[in-house]
């Protein structure tokens, strides 16, 4: 995609004024407060921050796990503030992808099954799945484990399981959550490596959520988060 067809194109997500406060007894806990960001068509953008600022938060909201207390979230041209549970539902087997800090592989499914379960809880089933999930396993390096469960993976096999069922409903953002936090170094940057050639080959935009500033070198972009509040 050449740069000016990227600036044209609908932004992956376009989130203004967003809010999430949660009420603790008498009190209010900002968690992420007026936080506007927008994520281009294509893009990879690290979010940066430390613990308990704000990232998983926000990017629960863009990923409609989730809903704002106040503020705009729109979502691939998708206005999302005021779906309801049902609604949400559909649009993250539809519309997003996630690749959680802890894997979260279903333990008694193989490789290509923890992939085919996208399907079987949204919308394509049967052999075009199958094929869709086969292709992704081969393109991850994966083709002869795609009959192992993941007890029999290692950490950085597991990891590209996850990235490829992110991709199995062919979003048009993932959002990654601490993707290389379980990984040495140099299986960390393998993996980083593996997103960025896997989400630019597809145009697929992404959010890799961090707190560590090597990762950033492989995204497009860094934004910066302190206590709910994003850097300008």
């Amino acid at each position: 995609m050449n740069a000016s067809a990227s600036s044209s194109a609908t932004p992956a997500l376009h989130m203004v004024g967003v809010r999430k406060v949660y009420r603790v007894g008498d009190e209010e806990v900002v968690a992420l407060d007026h936080a506007d960001l927008t994520v281009a068509a294509d893009e990879i953008v690290a979010l940066v921050g430390p613990s308990g600022s704000g990232k998983t938060t926000l990017c629960s909201i863009a990923g409609g796990i989730l809903s704002a207390t106040a503020g705009s979230v729109v979502v691939g041209g998708e206005e999302i503030s005021g779906y309801n549970d049902r609604q949400l539902t559909t649009f993250r087997q539809n519309q997003v992808g996630f690749v959680f800090q802890t894997v979260n592989l279903v333990p008694f499914l193989t490789a290509r099954e923890n992939l085919l379960v996208v399907d079987e809880m949204g919308r394509r089933e049967g052999k075009p799945a199958r094929a869709r999930a086969d292709r992704l396993l081969e393109e991850l390096g994966l083709a002869d484990r795609a009959q192992n469960l993941p007890g029999q993976l290692s950490g950085g096999q597991k990891q590209r399981v996850a990235i490829g069922r992110s991709l199995m409903n062919e979003p048009g953002l993932v959002l990654f959550d601490e993707p290389t936090s379980a990984l040495d170094t140099e299986l960390g940057a393998h993996v980083m490596e593996l997103i960025r050639t896997e989400m630019k080959a597809r145009g697929t935009s992404a959010i890799v959520v961090t707190h560590d500033e090597r990762i950033t070198e492989y995204c497009d972009r860094t934004v910066r988060i302190t206590d709910g509040v994003l850097e300008a």
